[in-house]
């Protein structure tokens, strides 16, 4: 199992004295006087007695590393330490969440409750002077999620600090783990839900604790960006696997993906491998400075040469662009901000006051539109697909006498391509969380 960070202790405080400088800049610019954040309820079911899976508030598990103690809150006070309000309550029927404890308690006044109600006499008395982050709250105490504070958190958010860029590599460790297990399983001819279970056992996580939902997908299902079906049985020939799928560790994510041929698709592997030395290309970009918006644009020149070089187009990547012919097989975004959240916040935000950058005209489905900067860390993700739906509408369009369909058709038996690793920004050379997590198992 992976083990901390040995200095968890300083990288936390330090972590938690640059959040405490971020909330006081915020609350000033907004005139409040506390910030109040709830870790969240677990909604029921519509006309059941069932609770959803329980997912933490973000700017809750900022602070600390809890993602299972619904009904609690955390209260800062500017000069003040923060307060957290843990509720533990009297339960036989669950599983109450444990006493606090660990590296992170020393930096935290901490009051136990054991009814959700008894939150409301240790926040702050007026709550009109309160910055309330929350999906839902208590009696007279109603979240306001006030905009201005929401700016200027998430834009802030965007730059990791040491402790969370060490979260982070855990979470890629752990992942990168159990992606090795699924491409095992794989190759002894498992099925979609088979992988699935290999590579849960492998992390050590359940559904409910990975960070999103993993799709698991061979053949043609591999089309699909986000296939969820898991087949129980295995298909007659296995000739392609896509598996995107990550890892949490003390509430940060990892998502990394990858595609692999079958033993007997050697064309399939060889676009696989042109595909993967292109997302080196991307990752290693990842510089303070670029943009974002343009880096996209420069992968969609790179695949659509692979494309010409594989002989699926007869125009150059440039060309391609152009005509929109890269977008049919490479329909989504390069990449996401991701830490907190897999889609992490403000990756279209133009200033810590808010306002939003636009998208590139034709590309509706990219998620970041800043230029990258140290601290932030991205997915790098560029893909090859055959779609039958994108396939179909390109034939419409003049761009489609530049394709040999006869060559497209014989590819889409294997479904598509995908490489995906997180990337950290610093002042110099770029940090591939991902791709150093499988060399540490090398």
């Amino acid at each position: 199992m992976d083990t901390p960070h040995p200095d968890l202790h300083p990288l936390h405080a330090e972590h938690i004295a640059t959040l405490k400088a971020r909330a006081d800049e915020a609350l000033a610019r907004e005139g409040f006087d506390h910030l109040v954040i709830g870790a969240g309820q677990a909604p029921y079911q519509f006309l059941d007695d069932r609770p959803y899976p329980f997912a933490v508030n973000p700017h809750f598990k900022h602070w600390l590393p809890v993602t299972r103690a619904p009904g609690s809150w955390l209260v800062y006070t500017p000069g003040q330490r923060p307060k957290l309000v843990y509720l533990q309550p009297h339960d036989y029927w669950h599983v109450v969440p444990d006493a606090p404890a660990g590296y992170w308690v020393e930096q935290f006044d901490i009051a136990i409750i054991r009814e959700p109600g008894e939150a409301r006499a240790l926040l702050p008395k007026d709550a009109s002077r309160c910055a309330i982050v929350a999906e839902t709250g208590l009696d007279g105490y109603m979240p306001n999620n006030p905009q201005g504070v929401l700016d200027y958190l998430h834009w802030h958010r965007s730059y990791k600090t040491p402790y969370e860029l060490a979260m982070m590599r855990v979470a890629s460790r752990i992942g990168a783990r159990a992606h090795r297990a699924a491409e095992r399983a794989f190759r002894a001819g498992a099925s979609e839900f088979d992988i699935h279970v290999a590579y849960m056992a492998a992390a050590r996580q359940a559904d409910n604790e990975l960070p999103y939902s993993n799709i698991i997908a061979l053949n043609e299902h591999c089309a699909v960006l986000h296939y969820m079906e898991l087949q129980h049985a295995p298909p007659v020939r296995a000739r392609s696997f896509l598996i995107d799928a990550g890892a949490s560790f003390h509430g940060y994510a990892s998502d990394i993906t990858r595609t692999h041929a079958g033993d007997d698709a050697a064309e399939f592997g060889a676009l696989v491998d042109a595909v993967d030395a292109a997302q080196r290309g991307f990752a290693a970009r990842v510089r303070a400075g670029t943009s974002y918006p343009e880096l996209h644009l420069h992968a969609h020149r790179v695949l659509g040469d692979i494309l010409k070089e594989h002989g699926f187009i007869r125009v150059d990547g440039e060309a391609a662009l152009a005509s929109g012919l890269t977008s049919a097989f490479f329909p989504h975004g390069l990449g996401h901000p991701i830490g907190l959240q897999v889609h992490d916040v403000a990756g279209f935000q133009a200033s810590d006051r808010g306002g939003t950058l636009p998208r590139p005209p034709g590309h509706p489905y990219l998620r970041m539109t800043r230029a990258l900067e140290p601290g932030m860390v991205v997915t790098i993700e560029p893909g090859l697909y055959f779609i039958d739906l994108l396939l179909e509408e390109l034939k419409a369009k003049p761009a489609a006498r530049d394709v040999d369909w006869a060559r497209v058709d014989a590819f889409r038996k294997y479904g598509g391509i995908r490489i995906e690793d997180d990337v950290a920004c610093t002042d110099g050379e770029p940090e591939n969380l991902t791709r150093d997590a499988f060399a540490m198992l090398d």
